[in-house]
């Protein structure tokens, strides 16, 4: 028995050494593997946030004249990946007085200046929206050893909106030129030296394109998909039968509206933009143009995303901007319901700035944005080329809100890009309006559009046997209204009284 227990003792000794010893075998090796292997980007720095940025400015290299060691492709790839994410930490440091992110892309000496306009924003409660949204880095000189590359950055395109107390005060639009000295430290490229050598506030002058065409138009969408004219049940076929009725009706234009989210926001679907052409093919063929209405159901305008609905608008104006049937761009729905809850301010800056990029791309179509109300078509009367505004208002009316609107805008043409009445008097409105109502509306607006010489494009052409949620809310009182604006019912019938001031005859 005394036997049997000291072999049981020794084999159990035996097992428990060949741990021992596999335990440190195994702690050397994986010693061995980390001290011959890199640090992690993804631990070492906090590339999982920068991964998540929402940054994508525009960025055009000169590297035609480098003095010192030639710069490969692959090496300018890395440089350009780390200076921008040098850019939108900075920018993130001062819009949350943090350094988050700094060291990782600035050397010591750099992260000492940032530190120093951070802790004087604290002190003055003083915080810092801004983006960059265009730089031209041209590569002065690059280092034999590959570990020092100077830039200087020419007419970089700067934003900033100032806070006090989360209080907007000011924002500034500016070009600016910075030199730049970027060391290679631990496989990343961080900044060295970033100085402003030179800055205007004046950007390029843009040209006007004023609205030629007298406007006698209709708001668009197919009638079996409302608010989804480029969705699954997109159909040239119906297109091209709908605009043929348009063109009979004697208009001559369409407005409608191209989603954010839909086309796929700054990653544009190339299956939309397919669809968009398709849309401005049919309208031309059938004589028509048409006023695209940009950014619908968008609304954020913080400096933080300017960058990407910058990529958004570029994919879509440089792809259909040459296009015949292209009547115009209207920058955005309503953006003056959003003031409330996005402030004034930010939404007008948003706004100049997409009006800016359009015309650097497209300097022979005319801008608007497609404003609720006459008092909102007051602003920005200076950046547009004609003025829009929507009215729901009685149409006794205009006139009054027409002459206060005329003291402001001048000589640019004005429009209004949507009016009308539902006839829907059904439950959830039992003091609504009848089709005959709905007659009698669009024949007395007609007389005051013609008397007061105004550009129009009515809403809408169909009724709609349902409305999605997002437009009008859950509410039945708000969406059964809204399916029976249309000059054709939800059939594709013509409401006899209605359909026949569809237009000026």
């Amino acid at each position: 028995m005394n036997r049997t227990n000291k072999n049981i003792l020794r084999g159990g000794l035996i097992v428990f050494y060949i741990f021992i010893i596999a335990l440190i075998t195994l702690g050397i090796s994986s010693l061995y593997s980390y001290l011959n292997t890199g640090a992690d980007r993804s631990t070492m720095l906090h590339t999982e946030q920068i991964q998540e940025r929402y940054y994508i400015p525009i960025i055009e290299w000169d590297t035609t004249s480098i003095k010192g060691r030639p710069l490969d492709a692959t090496t300018l790839k890395s440089i350009e990946e780390d200076y921008l994410n040098a850019w939108y930490v900075r920018a993130r440091a001062l819009k949350n007085n943090t350094l988050t992110g700094i060291e990782d892309y600035y050397t010591a000496n750099a992260t000492t200046k940032v530190t120093e306009l951070i802790n004087f924003n604290l002190s003055n409660q003083i915080t810092v929206a801004m983006t960059s949204l265009e730089h031209h880095p041209k590569v002065e000189f690059f280092s034999e050893d590959g570990q020092l590359i100077v830039l200087t950055d020419t007419d970089v395109l700067e934003h900033e909106q100032l806070y006090k107390e989360g209080v907007f005060l000011n924002k500034t639009s500016s070009l600016n030129t910075y030199k730049i000295i970027l060391l290679l430290e631990d496989g990343y490229w961080r900044i060295r030296q970033f100085v402003k050598v030179s800055s205007k506030d004046r950007l390029k002058e843009l040209s006007s394109n004023p609205l030629n065409l007298n406007l006698k138009g209709i708001n668009y969408y197919p009638k079996s998909s409302p608010w989804d004219t480029f969705g699954t049940q997109f159909n040239k076929d119906t297109i091209a039968t709908d605009f043929k009725i348009i063109k009979n009706a004697g208009l001559n234009s369409i407005r409608i509206f191209v989603g954010y989210e839909d086309f796929g926001k700054e990653h544009v679907s190339a299956d939309k933009l397919e669809k968009l052409r398709v849309l401005l093919d049919q309208a031309q063929l059938a004589d028509l143009k048409v006023l695209v209405t940009l950014f619908d159901f968008y609304g954020n305008y913080s400096v933080s995303d300017w960058t990407m609905t910058q990529q958004h608008l570029l994919q879509i104006v440089q792809t259909v901007k040459d296009h015949d049937a292209l009547l115009g761009w209207d920058i955005k729905n309503e953006p003056d319901l959003d003031y409330s809850s996005r402030n004034k301010d930010v939404v007008e800056s948003w706004l100049e700035h997409m009006i800016y990029r359009i015309k650097l791309i497209d300097d022979a179509h005319p801008i608007t944005i497609g404003w609720s109300n006459t008092s909102s078509a007051a602003a920005l009367v200076d950046q547009v080329d004609f003025v829009t505004f929507h009215y729901y208002e009685p149409l006794d009316e205009l006139e009054t809100a027409l002459t206060e609107l005329k003291t402001v805008t001048g000589l640019k043409k004005i429009a209004v890009t949507e009016y009308g009445v539902s006839s829907y008097s059904g439950i959830w409105n039992l003091m609504g309006s009848s089709e005959e109502d709905q007659a009698n509306y669009h024949k007395e607006a007609q007389e005051l559009l013609d008397k007061n010489k105004l550009a129009f494009m009515s809403w809408t052409l169909y009724d709609f046997e349902s409305v999605p949620e997002n437009v009008t809310g859950t509410y039945p009182w708000r969406r059964n209204p809204q399916k029976f604006y249309g000059f054709l019912d939800s059939r594709g019938g013509k409401k006899k009284s209605s359909f026949k001031y569809i237009s000026q005859h």
